[in-house]
């Protein structure tokens, strides 16, 4: 099974998992302009888990979340990058604004976001605990994120 996966694929990597019994990790963003930040996340989430799934905001949902101009990198860039990190096991790029199709197409044993979140302000926290899922929060502070990485860059370039 290739790294990168098709939304339509996901049952089956839930299936295939469960009989294995293996538990599987959802995280997801949009992973622009890849960061040490990004890297903590993803660790931390893999290590809830055997399996890591990330989901990746595609261009679209990007600019429908951050605005235009972003994201600065391609979807399928972003993608490739997270797909050649040793955590990760899986990557699907997705449309929406948020990732709740992708949550009820795996139905991850828990979901996992940053530590710009808590466990009670996980937005899809009720679709995840609706099934018997669980929510976590994973990676260091918040002190890295790609928009002031942006600004600083803005600043370097006047």
């Amino acid at each position: 099974m290739s790294k990168r996966l098709r939304l339509d694929e996901l049952p089956a990597l839930r299936a295939e998992a469960t009989r294995a019994g293996r538990r599987v990790a959802l995280a997801n963003g949009i992973f622009d302009l890849f960061h040490v930040g990004h890297l903590r996340y993803l660790e931390g989430a893999r290590a809830l888990a055997d399996l890591l799934v990330v989901a990746v905001n595609s261009d679209a949902s990007a600019r429908a979340n951050k605005g235009p101009g972003r994201p600065v990198v391609p979807e399928d860039e972003r993608a490739e990058i997270v797909a050649a990190l040793g955590c990760v096991d899986h990557v699907v790029v997705f449309d929406a604004k948020d990732v709740v199709p992708v949550i009820r197409a795996l139905r991850p044993d828990v979901q996992v976001k940053g530590t710009d979140y808590t466990p009670e302000t996980i937005p899809e926290a009720a679709e995840v605990r609706a099934y018997g899922g669980t929510v976590a929060v994973a990676g260091d502070p918040k002190d890295h994120s790609t928009t002031a990485l942006l600004a600083r860059l803005g600043e370097l370039g006047r």
